[in-house]
Formats: structure tokens, sequence, C-alpha cells
């Protein structure tokens, strides 16, 4: 079975999308394949992140992983915005929700570290959808409730996860 692809998305790919990318690879691999964009970069990935996520889990972050723009992903069948205050990507997709977490970069410690348990829950409840649904029964369920998701819906795409927020209006990171 071919595992579906998940681009985690956020406004500078240093942070939040970055330890989902990795958190997904460590925990969901079975699952899903990760991957993380911005719709901005920065030149490194945020180095709180990088010591917690070494510290936590033992992961180098740093050492698989660098930051993206949305246009160098290869295709992907699941969208996921970390949520921060940009307007939502068109980035073709079968599935698409917001997970709205906020931006720990430049906090201490607790709120990095309650961000990581919040991303690792996420994910590993993210695993256990797609175990259990599969991305025909989340995208169904997506299109029931919310509209298709596409360039062509970028309204609808916003209001994934229970938002109802018109897209020039919604956040990532």
């Amino acid at each position: 079975m071919i595992r579906p692809k998940v681009a985690f998305v956020c406004v500078h790919n240093s942070c939040r999308s970055q330890i989902a990318e990795a958190l997904g690879k460590l925990l969901a691999s079975d699952a899903f394949d990760s991957c993380s964009a911005g719709t901005e970069k920065k030149p490194r990935i945020n180095q709180d992140a990088v010591r917690l996520m070494k510290a936590v889990y033992g992961i180098d972050i740093e050492r698989d992983q660098f930051c993206k723009l949305i246009e160098e992903i290869p295709p992907v069948d699941i969208v996921i915005t970390m949520g921060c205050n940009v307007s939502c990507p068109s980035i073709p997709c079968t599935y698409r929700e917001d997970w709205g977490i906020e931006d720990p970069t430049e906090k201490d410690d607790d709120a990095f570290l309650e961000v990581i348990r919040t991303i690792e829950a996420k994910i590993v409840e993210l695993g256990k959808r797609l175990s259990s649904q599969g991305i025909d029964g989340m995208a169904s369920h997506a299109e029931h409730a919310f509209g298709e998701c596409g360039p062509e819906s970028t309204a609808a795409l916003c209001r994934i996860g229970g938002r109802n927020t018109p897209s020039s209006e919604k956040s990532m990171e």
C-alpha cells in the first residue's frame, strides 16, 4: 500500500512545520510520508526547535531537514497548515486542515515544549485517522462538510477542521 504524502506548511518553514515533519517521520511513518515547506523561508531552522527536538526525541532536525518553499516540495495528498496569519497557499491536495498552533518563536522552553507536545498528539491522531479511514475516507468527509481541496476552491480549503474563516484571513506558520 502506498502511503499518502503529507506536507506541513507554515510561513517560514523554520519551526512548527519542521517539528511536525520530524515527528511525522518518527511517529507515523507507517501511516504517511512527511515533508514540510513555507510560503517564505528562513536561512535556517529555529535553533530552539533544533535544541529541544534533540533533547526530547534525540532527533537532529538540521541533519536531514532544511527550510523549503512550497514550490520546492513534491506533489502531496494532504496539506496541514500550522496556523499563523497568512493566506492559505494554493497547493493541490486531496485533503487539507489547519492545526492553528501558536508560533513559539522567541518564547521560553515551556512554550516550545507545549507546542511540541501538541504537534506530537496531532501527528499520532492523524496517523490513526489515516490508518482507520484512509485518505479517501478523510477526503470524502471533508468534501461533504467543507467543499473540495484545490486551488479553485481556496475559501473551502480554509474551512477544514471546523474553522469557517475566509481564505484572505486564514493563518499559517
